[in-house]
């Protein structure tokens, strides 16, 4: 496949200086690759590696992080092909089976990956996160320096977070943790997320507002910098907003990171030594 970006617009290397900036929450996809039944979504586009690093080179980011889209399941061929062609710039999640092999595992984190995603969005039924199963799994991540990368609706939220967390690994929630429109911050879920934010073993990016349901973003933030500061918090600009993307774009990305976080030293940790502690940028 052809990349739309000319192979010179990307490079290989990270921003000269210190100047360290990591978009933790990116998606590269092709549509001819084979999707997993069920999905609730599907690539309106092909979006390469190339594309992803053009983007950031041009609005100051040194580094990203690729997730694992879910309509490719446990399929992570594509992203394991971006981290093997750009490993200093480029660290990855990946969505595997419960049953994945130690030795996969180890694989996975020498190519870059740092966290297991569970997107458990739009599911009818969900596996057992208390399970034998997936609490192996926990464990072993933790293990093998791996996160767990947790996407669910927030009303799910606080029977899924606490299970996950017994197993040991450390968890990022993705987008604000999905409180509940209607409760806010109120809502059981995101209570569960403030805990564990408290607790020192739970991360949150802050990405994605308009998968919020209508709700304004900052409370969320603020509260989440009240429960743990800003070495909890990652940011991500969830490029390139699937099933979103007529009404996003990155500048309004990076705005809305300084409206949700206003004083320039938190923005700093968010974007620089969080990333590093979680992805090893």
């Amino acid at each position: 496949m052809q990349s739309n970006t000319p192979a010179s617009a990307a490079t290989s290397r990270p921003l000269a200086g210190d100047v360290r900036r990591v978009d933790c929450h990116a998606h590269i996809m092709v549509r001819d690759a084979k999707l997993v039944e069920g999905r609730h979504s599907e690539p309106r586009q092909d979006i390469t590696a190339e594309d992803f690093l053009a983007l950031l080179d041009k609005h100051g980011i040194s580094h990203g992080v690729l997730t694992q889209p879910s309509f490719y399941g446990t399929d992570n061929s594509l992203l394991l092909d971006a981290l093997r062609r750009y490993p200093d710039r480029l660290r990855g999640t990946a969505i595997v089976a419960p049953d994945i092999s130690d030795d996969d595992l180890d694989a996975l984190y020498r190519a870059g990956i740092r966290g297991l995603r569970l997107n458990w969005l739009r599911r009818d039924t969900l596996p057992d996160p208390a399970g034998e199963a997936y609490q192996r799994l926990f464990a072993r991540a933790r293990d093998h320096r791996l996160h767990i990368e947790l996407y669910v609706e927030g009303h799910k939220m606080a029977a899924i977070l606490p299970a996950i967390r017994r197993g040991g690994a450390d968890v990022v929630v993705d987008h604000f943790g999905s409180p509940e429109p209607d409760a806010g911050i109120a809502s059981p879920g995101f209570q569960e997320v403030l805990k564990g934010v408290r607790a020192g073993d739970t991360w949150v990016k802050l990405s994605a507002p308009y998968r919020l349901g209508g709700r304004a973003p900052q409370p969320y933030a603020l509260e989440l910098l009240r429960a743990g500061g800003p070495g909890q918090l990652l940011w991500g600009s969830d490029w390139p907003w699937v099933s979103h993307e007529d009404t996003q774009r990155y500048e309004q990305c990076l705005a809305d990171f300084e409206l949700w976080v206003p004083d320039a030293r938190q923005r700093a940790v968010i974007w620089r030594d969080t990333p590093r502690r979680l992805f090893g940028f």
